[in-house]
């Protein structure tokens, strides 16, 4: 019986979207909203490595072979129209670009729809850049703290605000709030001082009402040390909705296959449909539970990984040569773990959405992402859907025909 592997680099959009013109950035230094339209994650820093722009820890075009050699280069042109520089292998894999149709651009509606089940509502949104949530919700979330008030109550970045308000919150008590152009909630507290299992807590109870309100995720951001050298530990939780259908995890559990999860796509599922949770501290330790897998995972299983440093750490920074590191030593441990794959297994390549480091604004982008698989030889898919992944991977498996999208195995 064959395997399925599902792997996510959290970002790595390929642009192209058609609906891009309808999502936005805020540029950081006019505060004007910047329409997505011509965001391209991989593009732009291929073109910014052929340039010299992304030299630190790094030199020269960007060098991706093996996701390149199953045809990366291809699908940005297919998506975009962009020859991607040092891109231009002869596709020997399966490729081609996915479009979503859910109205959103962040990782829950993203990971949902890969999985078989867009989503035909909008999230709630707080748009306002100050005095972000409302007072009764600030108020609520105060009194679940213990605190008297609460930080931040803007959009920011996580590091950027833990690194402006840490020592407020050491001298005050009161957790860090703050949102994005997401759906979402984020705290972050001090692991010491405030207590890892009281943010937890914290989150926990007040993740219920938001989710009522169609807020995708609230998100604890637990960090450590002094003013001046606050880091974020490993320790981050979301606590998100659950997905309103079944998901190509709980088709395949119900009918009997295993399901293994590594990284966040625990907490994106809400551990709904996961047999085997394999989390760790950092993309490396990821790579390490998949490329196991790769040897130890069982006949029929599906394993679905989610690589978020790729978002986290560097398209949310707008680190260009970061990412530029990051995708190459992706691409080397990708091609290692192919090279372990067994006769009759299938993985595919694929992204949740952009997060342009070359772009404005420090939020996501909307863009098509590539879907690019290793075990069925040279096949050109075109412009698939995000349900048509979940339903390929489902015709793989064997698994009985459900949901919107159609296979492009067949």
């Amino acid at each position: 019986m064959t395997r399925a592997f599902l792997i996510v680099l959290d970002s790595a959009g390929i642009g192209g979207a058609p609906d891009a013109g309808a999502f936005f950035n805020v540029d950081a230094e006019t505060g004007a909203r910047v329409p997505d339209t011509g965001a391209n994650t991989i593009g732009h820093i291929a073109e910014a490595c052929a340039a010299g722009r992304a030299e630190v820890g790094r030199t020269g075009p960007l060098k991706m072979p093996n996701l390149d050699r199953l045809g990366l280069g291809a699908a940005i042109g297919l998506a975009s129209g962009l020859k991607a520089p040092g891109l231009a292998a002869r596709p020997e894999g399966l490729w081609g670009a996915a479009t979503e149709v859910s109205r959103g651009k962040d990782t829950p509606s993203g990971h949902w729809e890969i999985a078989g089940v867009p989503l035909s509502w909008d999230w709630h949104y707080f748009p306002a850049r100050e005095n972000s949530l409302p007072a009764d919700l600030i108020a609520r979330i105060a009194r679940a703290a213990g605190t008297e008030g609460v930080l931040g109550n803007c959009h920011a970045s996580g590091t950027e605000i833990v690194e402006r308000l840490g020592a407020e919150h050491l001298r005050t008590g009161w957790p860090i709030c703050y949102t994005s152009a997401d759906s979402v909630v984020q705290i972050a507290a001090h692991e010491q001082a405030f207590g890892l299992n009281r943010l937890l807590k914290l989150c926990r109870a007040i993740a219920p009402e938001l989710h009522a309100m169609r807020v995708g995720r609230v998100i604890a951001r637990p960090f450590t040390g002094r003013p001046g050298a606050f880091v974020r530990t490993p320790n981050r939780r979301d606590f998100a909705m659950a997905p309103p259908a079944p998901t190509l995890l709980d088709r395949a559990q119900a009918e009997g296959h295993v399901t293994h999860a590594i990284g966040k796509i625990g907490d994106i599922f809400s551990h709904r449909g996961i047999d085997t949770l394999h989390k760790g501290p950092d993309d490396a330790a990821l790579m390490g539970h998949l490329r196991r897998l790769a040897a130890e995972a069982e006949p029929g299983s599906l394993t679905f990984a989610n690589f978020v440093e790729f978002d986290s750490l560097w398209g949310h920074r707008r680190d260009v040569s970061g990412y530029a590191r990051a995708l190459e030593w992706f691409d080397a441990e990708a091609g290692a773990f192919m090279a372990a794959l067994g006769p009759g297994d299938l993985a595919i390549f694929t992204a949740d959405h952009g997060n342009d480091p070359t772009f404005a604004g420090t939020d996501h982008t909307r863009e098509r992402v590539p879907v690019l698989g290793c075990g069925l030889g040279l096949k050109p898919v075109g412009q698939v859907g995000y349900v048509d992944i979940a339903a390929s991977v489902a015709a793989h498996l064997g698994l009985a025909s459900a949901g919107p999208g159609r296979s492009f195995l067949d």
